[in-house]
């Protein structure tokens, strides 16, 4: 198993120096283009078409990441943040812990080199200021990002927000990504991910996504709303169940009366009670059809 990391740090300190007009193509070529086919996947170039058309550097500002552009001497503090050894040697050792958790099941995995990255995020972000401040994305095999607004607090939450992609990057070398995914099927992958990261680095260590739901908005504000809603397809309708109506207005998409990520949050607590329940661990169930576990777990909804 190679687990290898490219080093933003070191990017981002050479963009910071870079002139205005080349600090889109270090970026695009030294940060991203070692990821390329994780872009691919998600069909974005590395360069656009056309000047201004949509590219790696319109895909990044999109998800929250900083971009190239303000790259500039105000970011030394963040640069100098995520450029500790021991902080990538932590990431390092979260993304091969975790990978040993099914390995040393005897489970053999499809995908043996993995590549990860620390990006910094634009704290301007609405939606990296609702997730205060770090997310991640582990959704294509082999290819591992977080990004964040470096401080103690979201420092801290990087080796469980890496556990929590990598148990991504695991199922979804077994179940097959579709366009038309339904909500069932995501929060299901959400809450695995999270009870996961929760197993290896502690309940004092599930993200935001799941800690802004109290229990009695889950049980009676949350858990009717997704219920009703478990065979809805298409990411553009799933963004309002999956992060909630603030989200889904920034992006232009439709509401669904919930509260912020209200879906993480309900998968979270739908697979915990199925683990809870069935005496399974979160390892195996990892590799379970979604449909498997709403089934056993049925009884939730009525909790």
């Amino acid at each position: 198993m190679k687990i290898s990391a490219v080093r933003s740090d070191g990017v981002y300190s050479k963009i910071m120096c870079a002139p205005p007009d080349k600090k889109n193509d270090v970026y695009r070529y030294e940060l991203m283009t070692p990821f390329e086919r994780k872009w691919a996947c998600y069909h974005v170039p590395m360069r656009a078409k056309t000047p201004g058309g949509y590219d790696v550097i319109m895909a990044s500002g999109m998800l929250g990441h900083i971009a190239p552009a303000k790259v500039d001497e105000t970011q030394k503090h963040p640069i100098s943040l995520i450029s500790d050894d021991t902080l990538w040697k932590e990431c390092e050792l979260s993304i091969q812990r975790s990978l040993r958790c099914f390995t040393e099941r005897g489970i053999a995995l499809p995908v043996q080199e993995y590549l990860f990255t620390i990006l910094l995020a634009n704290p301007e972000s609405p939606y990296i200021m609702m997730n205060e401040g770090y997310c991640g994305d582990g959704g294509i095999p082999g290819y591992i990002f977080a990004w964040l607004t470096p401080n103690e607090y979201t420092l801290s939450r990087l080796p469980a927000a890496f556990a929590h992609e990598t148990n991504h990057n695991v199922r979804f070398q077994f179940m097959q990504w579709r366009h038309d995914i339904t909500l069932g099927e995501m929060i299901i992958s959400e809450g695995l991910a999270e009870n996961f990261a929760a197993l290896l680095y502690g309940e004092d260590k599930v993200g935001p996504w799941v800690t802004k739901t109290d229990l009695t908005t889950l049980n009676e504000s949350v858990k009717p709303v997704i219920h009703a809603g478990l065979q809805v397809q298409g990411l553009e309708r799933l963004n309002a169940y999956l992060y909630g109506d603030a989200m889904a207005e920034l992006q232009n998409a439709p509401k669904a009366g919930l509260p912020y990520c209200a879906g993480y949050a309900c998968g979270y607590h739908l697979v915990k009670h199925y683990l809870q329940k069935t005496g399974k661990s979160v390892v195996e169930a990892t590799l379970l059809p979604a449909k498997e576990i709403l089934d056993a777990a049925e009884d939730f909804w009525n909790d």
